[in-house]
């Protein structure tokens, strides 16, 4: 049956709610704010009314902000990334006891009243007239709902935060506006799923889920009636009922919360007075953010993951949106990264060339055939620290890599698949003395190189005919300035590019004769994928 409604197009229960602006509202308003009763409460009554009319009449409620996890080619964890450590679980999900133990701490008569809790008003109202301050709040625990959603919209920015906490009229009456609306769509259930994944648990645990794996290690649904109080009682102040920090404190809140739970009948007497006996068992789960904290080395294909995330549109219009998504989208990212081959790179890698040399090492695994990464080592750990960089020396420099390295000799293959593709047979012989001036000049692209310069081979025993075959394997600069010469400088940076090979800095490989010794400076990536294309032949 539809909500009935009057000639304004209200509800009964707006109606009702701007009826009562002069007197619950009002109320309200002086029960949760630092106001002497007798002298506010005519202000407070018109500020109220007026304001109620005047606010949107929906509540925007942003998606919530969660973790984002990557994960490798066998499913295990590399690293958690997020702004806020959350994970959204369904009420199901939930242990009955955490939701029997919010509900005794933070409003009791949840289930009896609506969006405001009349009783709870003049109960705070008497109390606080009594104490001269604000001794005791009536926010329904939909009304703290709503003021999370508040805080959950104001992000990380310190100022919209203080807004959205800020003690005045206007925002009590907006906040109560908006409890009404979320009272009538959403439903009790949906209320108490909604506050329990949104609360703040303390340890940069936001949600039940991400408390219960914070200080137990556990799923939510997991939690036991002890345990269960004790997450309940933190979130009146999580940093007074901290129990990491301050365990004889956070026991005796959780013992008051097992005694609300007895006295609302939650659970027996009997059961609560056996809870309240259990000493404060925790089991912490550090909180690990960032790639920083992937494992095995990892955390430079962590880093790789997070730039190819940010570098798609797919994942938002603009970076700062792909950035907001990466750590608040509760994405789980599956990647290729095998974990037995990344050790053993890593591995590799660092027991030739340690992290305090003077010079860095980097490699790269590529899958010919997939294209796929399955392992990137780096000399130096990924981090902040003396002898750390978060420079992922294994990719270009969009992709947070640094100017490149020039690739030698592993070049000259892509030079004998150019010559190969240009009509040359792997028979091809050049007479390969020692030294020898660069052949000038030589035809480009565009034109032709008419520079002067001198190579020379590796060692003076390297001289004499070669074919092409063996000038690979032997690496004679000498033959393959000749053989660059003879095919020109064209096909083989058209080859390169149909390789994949370009420049670290984006841009496309020289057009001079010094290719031939592996002048461009490519990234460890770049050249995993060239020659996975040769293994893949083609």
């Amino acid at each position: 049956m539809g909500k009935k409604r009057d000639g304004g197009g209200l509800t009964k229960t707006q109606q009702a709610a701007k009826f009562l602006g002069v007197s619950v509202l009002a109320g309200a308003v002086l029960a949760g704010l630092a106001l002497p009763a007798a002298g506010a409460l005519g202000l407070a009554a018109k500020g109220s009314v007026e304001g109620f009319d005047e606010i949107p009449a929906n509540l925007k409620t942003p998606p919530l902000s969660q973790r984002t996890t990557i994960l490798d080619a066998k499913g295990g964890e590399i690293a958690k990334v997020y702004s806020r450590d959350r994970t959204v679980v369904d009420l199901k999900d939930m242990s009955p006891y955490i939701q029997k133990a919010i509900v005794a701490i933070e409003d009791a008569r949840f289930y009896q009243h609506g969006a405001i809790d009349l009783k709870g008003i003049l109960r705070a109202l008497n109390k606080n007239a009594r104490s001269g301050g604000v001794s005791e709040g009536a926010s329904t625990l939909t009304q703290q709902y709503v003021k999370n959603v508040f805080i959950e919209e104001a992000g990380d920015d310190p100022d919209k935060v203080a807004q959205a906490t800020q003690q005045t009229i206007g925002r009590k009456v907006k906040e109560l506006k908006y409890a009404i609306q979320v009272e009538e769509e959403l439903g009790k259930s949906k209320i108490l799923q909604n506050y329990l994944n949104i609360t703040f648990f303390g340890q940069q645990a936001y949600g039940v889920e991400a408390a219960s794996q914070r200080y137990f290690s556990k799923h939510a649904k997991d939690l036991t009636l002890d345990e269960s109080a004790l997450l309940a009682g933190i979130v009146q102040s999580p940093s007074r009922y901290d129990p990491v920090n301050d365990p004889k404190e956070a026991q005796r809140r959780r013992n008051t919360v097992l005694q609300r739970m007895a006295d609302t009948k939650a659970v027996t007497q009997a059961q609560a007075d056996a809870a309240a006996k259990k000493p404060i068992k925790l089991d912490v789960s550090r909180p690990k953010n960032g790639c920083i904290t992937a494992s095995s080395g990892a955390g430079f294909f962590c880093d790789y993951v997070r730039e190819v995330l940010l570098n798609d549109p797919a994942f938002g219009k603009t970076r700062k949106a792909r950035g907001k998504r990466w750590n608040q989208g509760g994405l789980t990212i599956r990647t290729t990264l095998d974990p037995q081959t990344q050790k053993s790179i890593q591995s590799a890698v660092t027991g030739r060339v340690y992290d305090n040399d003077p010079v860095a090492a980097a490699a790269t695994i590529v899958q010919p055939g997939t294209g796929k990464i399955l392992g990137m080592g780096q000399s130096r750990p990924y981090g902040f620290g003396q002898n750390q960089t978060q420079m992922n020396l294994s990719v270009d420099q969009k992709m947070g890599g640094g100017a490149g390295y020039q690739p030698g000799s592993t070049f000259k293959p892509v030079i004998a698949a150019a010559a190969l593709e240009a009509g040359k047979s792997p028979e091809q012989t050049y007479s390969s003395p020692y030294k020898m001036p660069y052949p000038s000049p030589v035809s480009t692209c565009t034109g032709q190189w008419t520079g002067r310069d001198t190579v020379q081979n590796e060692n003076t025993t390297e001289v004499g005919p070669y074919g092409m075959k063996e000038a690979t394997a032997k690496s004679v600069n000498t033959y393959f300035v000749q053989l660059i010469s003879d095919i020109g400088i064209c096909p083989v940076v058209k080859m390169a590019k149909e390789m994949g090979i370009q420049r670290a800095n984006g841009h496309d490989v020289e057009q001079k004769p010094a290719i031939a010794l592996g002048s461009p400076e490519v990234s460890p990536l770049t050249m995993a994928n060239a020659y996975a294309t040769f293994a893949n032949e083609g």
